[in-house]
Order: structure tokens, then C-alpha cells, then sequence
């Protein structure tokens, strides 16, 4: 039997993270779960310092083109070896869950998450809380469980566990306005697909037009591969793949599933958007998608990182506010996913936001009461991944583009500016036409993101097959594209016996020259305050979007390696 803990000996978890909070939240709370309710929870195993500390190191020199061991990335196997988590620490947790009923208890084969399905009732009392359903506002077909009061562990088990996830964190879920366009765009561009919905909509012909990818099918370069996430019920139906293609004339498939991500009845809007723009504009890469029932960045980063043979780009369409969520221990263990996912050449993309500067949380009130303040967007703002953020043309033909005003951007309150970076950073602070906004609002020292970004706008949305063809707009767009841009990148190198180009940003910030700057809008969102797109690297669209011909000489350079 396991001995009672007293009050004094229990430690609250991610306490700098605020439970759910019905004045701000999205999500409505809802009765409590049945006490034989089957909850899936990943726990965090602790990484000793030195060992993280050695896994940053190696993430940096791999990921560096200037650094001698560009390209030497480690196995799935060597990370585990690197990390080095000792069996007794695992022993403890497995005990802990198993002592309080929880089942099905497996350790990552990294060995540094443990994921256990537990009831409703073990949960409560292992982790000293208590569970609620909750049911989105706009999507009342989504329901989750979570916790409605932080969860607590005994003091002892602290020095194994770094946190669990996800019972505070809420996903974020894509705006109903950036979807449902029924009738053509006003896109001044010839139509080159059949259905009349996309008439003035952007289409793959459009991306190919301006980002001067190749549109005709090249082919495969063996070992290449990318990926996308998709969550929460966010699924694709093969025979809306079949109808994009065949209107738009370009291959679509998905060659793998993992978690199950293919439907018999429907396609997701999401779902259908990043697959069917990410392949076609890489339409020789094979396709994984990524497929988890719950939204879990600890999940998906722990599936990707122990897979055997990993794609190797991932493109993630989904976040949520540094802050209102993401505890200090969430973001550092993502990080440290990422960075796994980095040293073993992996390339990882997000979506910067589509709620411009102030998040989903807007930027007064809330919880953190009545003074303005920007609320920067994670996993966008970590310095370990690559952030995309959104633009429009800037007339209503393919050419020069503006910043997306929804677009996210800006500088993470957690995280410093990056070595990579901070030439780009210092050099837009440094122009006298970026008309900052108040410095109260925003961190002068943070990180800065995002560092590319892509069209994604609503000027000119996009045009899907989901059911029916619509136009669909967000960064969420954004991010398959540049994502598919890069593995036709990573197909060139490989091709050439060059490594894939791992962690993209040391790569993207020293060639700035192969993007198409963006020069105008702000990423206001409606409001009176953003970040001004200049000339070079901004806080609202990043060195601009991807000139696929300029990249393709810079991919394939080579570099004079030093230490």
C-alpha cells in the first residue's frame, strides 16, 4: 500500500502556469469524467544538466553551416545514449503510476517520457487534482479533459519527473473566420484550376508563380521525406485529395500514416490544407502525416523523435501564447525535444499565429491584468524551431507581397536572442522607418520571430478541397508551403550526397539574400500597434518568403568550414 502524503510533502507543478480561466479561455468547462474514464498523460522524465547541456552543444555544431561538424547528426539511438537517463529514475515513476492503478505504462524508447493510460480516479489521486471535460466555443464537436486546479506530486518523485503534460495546456483551435470562402478571390491571375471556387483564389500554380518553384513532378530522391501534425480529430480523406489533384492538376497522396490519420467520412479543413499544399509543392517527397487524437506537443515531439527512420521536415500548424499556457517546465522540456529532433537532422516548422501581436489572449486584461501588453506565441518564439509567419500580395497579381495583418510576430518574454540572429535583430532595431511600438509592450531582449514567412492572408485565400472546394486562409498555410519548399531542398542535397539541412535558421539567417524581402504592412491585427515590415529581417515577416531558385544555390554552395 502506498503511504498517505501529507499536505506539506506535495509540490505544485508548473505552478507559473494559471489553471483555466472562463474570462479569457476559449474553452467552456463541463461536468467531471466518470471515475473509470480513461486519461492518457505523458510524463517527463528529468534530464540531468550535463547531459542537456552536451545535447545543446552537439545541436548547435550540427546545425551550423559554418561549423566543421555541419551535417554529422546523431542517431535516434546515440541521442539516447547522450541523455543517459538512469533506469532507477524510470524505475521510480513506473512504481509511482502502477501503485496508484494507472495501466499500459510504456517508456519512450529515448527513455525520457513515460506515457501511461490511467482512470479518471488514479489520476486525481496520484497527482493530487482533479479533471473536468471541457468543450470548445466554436467547435462544440471537440471535447478534452483537463485539469480545473493545478496537479501536485510528492516531493520525492520531483527529482524524476520535470512536469506532465498536457493537463493545464488547451490547444489552440483554428479561427472560424479563416475558413468558408465560398465563391472565387479576386486574384488577378489566370485560372488553372477547374473548379470555379478557386478562380481568384491562391493555388499551386500561384505559390509556383511567385516562390519559382519547380511545378512539374522531379524525381525521388531516396532517403527524402517530410511530415505533417494534425490533431484532434483534424483528418484527411483520400478522396478530397483525389479531387484536388484532379482540378488542380498536381499528385497528391499521403505515403504513410502514423497514429491513423486517414478518414472514411470527411476531410479537416487543417488536415486538408497542409496536405494537400504541401505536397503540391513537393509533389516527389513522400508525405507522412503525423496523427495524434489529442493535442500533445509532448506526444508528437516524442512519436517524431523515436521514430526509426524520422522524416525529415515537419510541419506543425498549430501553438498557443507563450504565457497564458506554457508553463516555464512546458516550454523547456519542448525545447528540449526540439533540440533532440535538431541533432538528429530533423527540421522543424511552425506557424507563427493568426491573432497578430496579441495572441489569442488579446493584449490587455486577462491574466495578467489591465496593462497592454503583446502576447508572443510558443512554439513560435523558441529560438529551436523555425517560425513562419503570413503575408498578401501587396496588389492582387503575383509579385510583391505585404505582411498578413493577423500574421504572428514579434519577441518571446522567455527566451533570449539567439546567436543566429542577433546581427538581424540589432540591424532592424537600428532603422529609423520600423516605427516600434511603445517598448512597454513587447521584450526588448527576447528572441525574435518569426524567420521566414509565406502568403497566408485573407486578401486572397486559399484554395482547398475539404467536402467542397473553399478558400482557407493563416499561417497554417504559410507553413506547408515554406515546409515543402525546404524538402525539395533537402531532395537537391541528398541527390548530391550532401546531408539534409537539419535546424533551418542558422542556414536561413546567413543567406538572407535567398528571400523575397517584405517591405510593407504591420502585424497590428485591427489595432493601433505591431511590428512594421521593413527592408531585411522584421518582427512581422521575418527575411520575407522563399525564393526557391536563390535557395537552391545557397543549399548546394559550399561552405568554407570553420571552427
Amino acid at each position: 500500500m502506498l503511504p498517505v502524503v501529507a499536505a506539506a510533502q506535495w509540490t505544485k507543478m508548473e505552478s507559473d502556469v494559471m489553471v483555466h480561466d472562463p474570462a479569457v479561455s476559449s474553452w467552456v468547462r463541463g461536468e467531471k469524467p466518470p471515475a473509470d474514464h480513461s486519461v492518457g498523460v505523458n510524463v517527463v522524465v528529468r534530464i540531468d544538466d550535463e547531459q542537456r547541456a552536451d545535447l545543446e552543444r552537439v545541436f548547435w555544431e550540427v546545425s551550423d553551416p559554418k561549423h566543421a561538424n555541419y551535417g554529422q547528426y546523431l542517431s535516434r539511438d546515440e541521442v539516447t545514449e547522450m541523455l543517459d537517463v538512469p533506469e532507477d529514475r524510470l524505475d521510480s515513476i513506473k512504481s509511482y503510476l502502477s501503485g496508484h492503478g494507472c495501466t499500459d505504462i510504456n517508456v519512450a524508447p529515448q527513455r525520457d517520457t513515460v506515457s501511461v493510460t490511467c482512470p479518471v480516479s488514479a489520476i486525481e489521486t496520484a497527482l493530487n487534482t482533479e479533471l473536468h471535460f471541457f468543450t470548445h466555443q466554436e467547435h462544440s464537436d471537440i471535447q478534452i479533459v483537463r485539469a480545473s486546479q493545478h496537479y501536485h506530486l510528492p516531493e520525492h518523485m520531483t527529482h524524476a519527473v520535470t512536469m506532465v503534460g498536457e493537463l493545464l495546456q488547451f490547444p489552440q483551435m483554428r479561427r472560424t473566420d479563416l475558413s468558408g470562402v465560398t465563391v472565387g478571390g479576386k486574384g488577378e491571375w489566370p485560372d488553372t484550376c477547374d473548379a470555379g471556387t478557386c478562380s481568384g483564389l491562391v493555388t499551386p500554380a500561384v505559390l509556383s508563380a511567385r516562390y519559382r518553384h519547380p511545378n512539374a513532378t522531379e524525381d525521388t530522391v531516396d532517403g527524402n521525406s517530410m511530415a505533417v501534425a494534425e490533431f484532434q480529430g483534424q483528418k484527411y480523406l483520400q478522396g478530397d485529395l483525389d479531387k484536388f489533384s484532379s482540378s488542380c492538376h498536381v499528385p497528391q497522396g499521403v505515403d504513410a500514416n502514423v497514429g491513423g490519420g486517414e478518414s472514411t467520412l470527411r476531410s479537416g479543413v487543417e488536415a486538408a490544407l497542409d496536405i494537400e499544399y504541401m505536397k503540391a509543392v513537393a509533389p516527389e517527397v513522400p508525405l507522412t502525416v503525423v496523427y495524434s487524437k489529442k493535442f500533445s506537443l509532448l506526444d508528437w515531439t516524442t512519436m517524431i523523435t523515436n521514430l526509426e527512420n524520422s522524416p525529415l521536415i515537419h510541419s506543425v500548424s498549430y501553438g498557443n501564447d507563450e504565457r497564458q499556457q506554457s508553463s516555464d517546465a512546458y516550454m523547456f522540456s519542448s525545447n528540449t525535444a526540439f533540440m533532440k529532433a535538431g541533432a538528429q537532422g530533423l527540421s522543424i516548422l511552425f506557424a507563427s499565429g493568426d491573432q497578430g501581436v496579441c495572441g489569442r489572449e488579446g493584449c490587455g486584461g486577462g491574466i495578467f491584468g489591465g496593462a497592454k501588453r503583446f502576447k508572443p506565441d510558443f512554439p513560435a518564439g523558441s529560438p529551436y524551431i523555425t517560425a513562419v509567419g503570413g503575408t498578401d500580395f501587396l496588389s492582387y497579381t503575383v509579385g510583391e507581397e505585404q505582411v498578413w495583418s493577423a500574421g504572428g510576430g514579434g519577441f518571446s518574454d522567455t527566451f533570449a536572442i539567439p546567436a543566429y540572429q542577433a546581427d538581424a535583430v540589432a540591424a532592424y532595431k537600428a532603422r529609423s522607418d520600423a516605427d516600434f511600438p511603445d517598448q512597454s509592450y513587447w521584450n526588448n531582449t527576447g528572441r525574435g520571430y518569426p524567420d521566414v514567412a509565406a502568403l497566408g492572408g485573407q486578401k486572397t485565400s486559399y484554395c482547398v478541397r475539404a467536402t467542397l472546394f473553399e478558400g482557407v486562409a493563416g499561417t497554417s498555410a504559410s507553413c506547408p508551403v515554406v515546409a515543402g519548399i525546404f524538402a525539395k531542398l533537402n531532395g537537391l542535397r541528398l541527390a548530391a550526397g550532401k546531408p539534409a539541412l537539419g535546424f533551418l535558421n542558422p542556414f536561413i539567417y546567413q543567406n538572407p539574400q535567398a528571400f523575397f524581402d517584405v517591405k510593407h504592412g504591420k502585424n497590428n491585427a485591427n489595432q493601433a500597434d505591431g511590428f512594421t515590415a521593413t527592408e531585411g529581417w522584421d518582427a512581422a515577416s521575418g527575411h520575407g518568403t522563399p525564393n526557391y531558385e536563390e535557395l537552391a544555390k545557397a543549399a548546394m554552395a559550399s561552405v568554407e568550414v570553420t571552427v
